[in-house]
């Protein structure tokens, strides 16, 4: 379930629909405003974080008579598409809902969303400085947050100590990629891949990785203009880069591979190395399911150009401008990322089973360090290390690292993508596939000047 989820959450984007809303509902009051009791419909993606959340939604209701909250869980696509028509059309179907780092600036923006900074400020026990610096700037739109954590991720390097140790070979805590690459050739053999990187199309797929190799080679999708960058020389040799290391120590058919295959073949000791997401660590140290549990080790994002160039992504709970059951809907969203909830997940389902990279606090839990001791130092150091504003050598007017925070990134991430993965393939060149995509990107790079 997580090998699915961390799929979709990477492979789906968000083609936020074109209606603008006029004006949103008022928000209405919580329990107790009538004497009535008040019921929470909470639209979330059926992932096993969210699933354990609603079998332990009976302690919030038990605090709280009078609230009682009715989770409707659907695939990842379903949920964009559904949320988007409700709050679009001013419905008010959903009081909380399940949303992507990449849409809350948007979302938010657009005046979709509920401002919580008063509700969270205002409340010393929520503790909301406790939230890991980036993810909150991510959630921020003009100092106003617009949704809390739920869990979050960046991306790291992970590799096979046994085999590193085998070849007589060595890994830094904080690698470039042109030492990662000279380690993949020397570990690549017909046995196992020397890395593992995705190449499967998609803006979420393919362009999750490659787009902070762009980063940390200068390059970026846009200039502080909104002027397409993507034929420029670092967006090029970074993406050369990319392709020419997938190549020579790649695994087999790279275009047919992303989050979930790439974690396979790790977890099963086919390949030497892997670039991906922090949340991989968990699944890879669980000896029921991985056979390289306890053989792995864990560093930065490799870099090039930059100090950092690990991504960030978040689920997070918000409550649309349009709920009826507002001040419960905020009730119910900072009870679920609070450090009780954190607790009670421990203590209740299992310490492994904490929602991680949200709180800095979590990672000073005895049982959870202990329990994770394996992937929670080198998440926590990670996620504390990457900029959303500027993650890049250059400005960029909007704010996320993997992504474009505009509505059209979706369409144009994805074609790019396809071109790249063409040239991957050997169908094209890098060269000839990014001109074609500097001609979609500026398209949407227009819009954003008008």
């Amino acid at each position: 379930m997580l090998v699915k989820k961390r799929a979709l959450v990477m492979g789906a984007g968000l083609a936020i629909t074109a209606v603008l809303l006029s004006g949103c509902s008022g928000a209405g009051a919580g329990a107790g405003a009538a004497g009535q009791d008040v019921t929470l419909t909470l639209a979330t993606v059926n992932n096993p974080q969210m699933k354990d959340m609603e079998s332990l939604k009976g302690t919030f209701e038990k605090e709280n008579p009078g609230i009682k909250v009715n989770f409707v869980q659907m695939e990842e696509g379903d949920l964009r598409a559904a949320v988007t028509a409700d709050v679009a059309s001013g419905a008010g179907q959903y009081d909380v809902v399940t949303v992507g780092a990449y849409e809350v600036p948007q979302w938010g923006a657009q005046g979709w969303l509920t401002d919580l900074t008063p509700a969270l400020t205002s409340d010393a026990a929520y503790d909301v400085g406790d939230i890991l610096p980036p993810v909150k700037t991510a959630l921020s739109v003009d100092g106003k947050q617009y949704a809390v954590p739920f869990y979050g991720e960046s991306s790291i390097l992970m590799y096979n100590k046994e085999m590193f140790a085998a070849a007589g070979l060595t890994m830094s805590n904080n690698p470039t990629w042109q030492e990662v690459a000279a380690a993949a050739k020397t570990l690549n053999t017909p046995d196992h891949a020397g890395i593992c990187l995705r190449g499967k199309p998609g803006w979420g797929d393919l362009f999750a990785p490659l787009t902070t190799v762009v980063q940390t080679f200068g390059g970026a999708w846009y200039d502080n203009n909104w002027n397409a960058q993507v034929n420029s020389p670092a967006f090029t040799e970074g993406v050369n880069f990319y392709v020419d290391l997938l190549k020579s120590a790649g695994e087999k058919d790279p275009v047919s591979n992303s989050f979930t295959e790439c974690l396979n073949q790790l977890s099963a000791g086919k390949v030497a190395m892997w670039y991906d997401a922090s949340v991989a660590a968990s699944i890879l140290e669980d000896p029921t399911t991985s056979k390289v549990a306890g053989k792995m080790g864990y560093v930065h994002a490799p870099v090039y150009k930059t100090k950092e160039s690990g991504w960030l992504w978040s689920w997070n709970l918000a409550v649309p401008a349009t709920s009826k059951h507002a001040d419960a809907a905020v009730k119910f969203a900072k009870w679920a990322t609070s450090k009780e909830y954190q607790q009670l997940v421990g203590t209740t389902l299992g310490w492994t089973r904490v929602p991680p990279g949200a709180r800095t606090s979590t990672y000073s839990i005895p049982e959870y360090k202990t329990a994770a001791a394996a992937f929670a130092p080198i998440t926590l150091e990670v996620m504390n290390a990457v900029n959303p504003v500027q993650p890049g050598l250059n400005p960029q007017p909007w704010v996320g690292i993997q992504y474009v925070t505009i509505p059209e990134f979706q369409d144009v991430g994805n074609q790019v993508a396809q071109l790249v993965a063409d040239a991957i393939a050997g169908r094209t060149t890098v060269e000839e596939a990014l001109a074609k995509g500097q001609v979609i990107a500026q398209a949407a790079g227009d819009k954003q000047k008008k």
